[in-house]
């Protein structure tokens, strides 16, 4: 039987790579896998192409964090149709001053992806092997499988899979994720759904948390200093969409969700919609525009038919 390869202490180091740098300087390290988690609704998947575009573009992430290795960047969206994700990417890359058409990204445009099939493990992983991305965001996790989250055994071997398309092809993994329901006051990775095995993976790791009209960002990195947590936001009303970092967040503007109370309930309900960054669900909706139940039902309805907007899993959407 072949024994364990072994190596005195005092040589240890003597042929390691050099020091990790970073993709994304302070956000995201070099090669690292990771999850972008944060509560429904709160610019996740925001966050996550804004850092694709910075990295396939070379231009600062948030337009403060630069880009220390500038290179493709392979997306899949899930959950966001592919005129969705163009409207967005085009935002970002207008707040950014480039054109998308100058980018080195790539949006995989399956219907569907399974990492929990070998099938579909083997598309992505000859995908990634003819493509060499330096940034592989998957978004998000909870599409990507029919397993139980809640099971380690069968959380780790997907991760594990990731993992090894890292070391195998010199790409870094973004892995967008939902944190649990109730979990607002406890640590981004101990809010995160699922089994612990998400949090442990991670070399870098983000969390979103709404804070009241602006978004907390909180950082950690298995082998860095993170800075302190900083606030993002909407500054400006309006397209493009892009967040920003709010180095004041009591000089925010209202939330773009919230229409004014001047209008009437149709057009609120309109404009609430149409300022949105992703579908709004009914809840949502009532509460942005503080309409009876009864009288948003039959507004959407109305909406619906004349073909202005167009109901989605996620909720309501204005048709672009």
């Amino acid at each position: 039987m072949t024994r364990l390869p072994l190596c005195r202490a005092a040589d240890l180091g003597a042929d390691a790579p050099p020091p990790r740098r970073w993709l994304v300087e302070s956000l995201w390290a070099e090669r690292a896998v990771g999850i972008l988690g944060g509560e429904p609704k709160c610019g996740k998947s925001l966050l996550a192409l804004d850092l694709a575009v910075s990295v396939a573009s070379g231009t600062p992430c948030l337009r403060r964090f630069a880009v220390e290795q500038r290179g493709r960047v392979l997306l899949y969206a899930a959950e966001d149709s592919l005129p969705v994700v163009r409207e967005r990417l085009d935002g970002i890359a207008a707040a950014a001053g480039i054109g998308l058409d100058s980018l080195d990204l790539f949006v995989i445009t399956a219907p569907a992806l399974r990492l929990d099939t070998e099938t579909d493990r083997g598309r992505l992983e000859e995908t990634v092997r003819i493509a060499r991305p330096r940034l592989l965001v998957l978004d998000p996790f909870v599409r990507l499988h029919a397993i139980d989250e809640n099971a380690a055994g069968e959380v780790a071997p997907l991760l594990g899979y990731l993992r090894r398309l890292e070391r195998t092809y010199e790409t870094a993994v973004l892995l967008v994720h939902h944190v649990r329901k109730g979990a607002a006051k406890l640590r981004g990775g101990q809010a995160l759904r699922g089994s612990s095995e998400l949090h442990a993976w991670g070399d870098s790791n983000l969390y979103l948390r709404r804070r009241g009209d602006s978004l907390r960002l909180s950082v950690e990195h298995r082998a860095a200093a993170a800075f302190d947590d900083l606030f993002l936001g909407f500054p400006c009303a309006g397209r493009p969409l892009a967040l920003a970092i709010v180095d004041d967040p009591a000089a925010l503007a209202p939330p773009q969700h919230t229409a004014p109370m001047t209008a009437t309930p149709h057009q609120r309900v309109y404009d609430a919609l149409a300022a949105a960054a992703e579908p709004l669900a009914l809840a949502e909706l009532r509460t942005a525009c503080r309409i009876r139940t009864s009288t948003l039902c039959a507004i959407l309805s109305a909406l619906t038919t004349e073909g202005t907007i167009c109901k989605t899993n996620g909720g309501y959407a204005v048709i672009r």
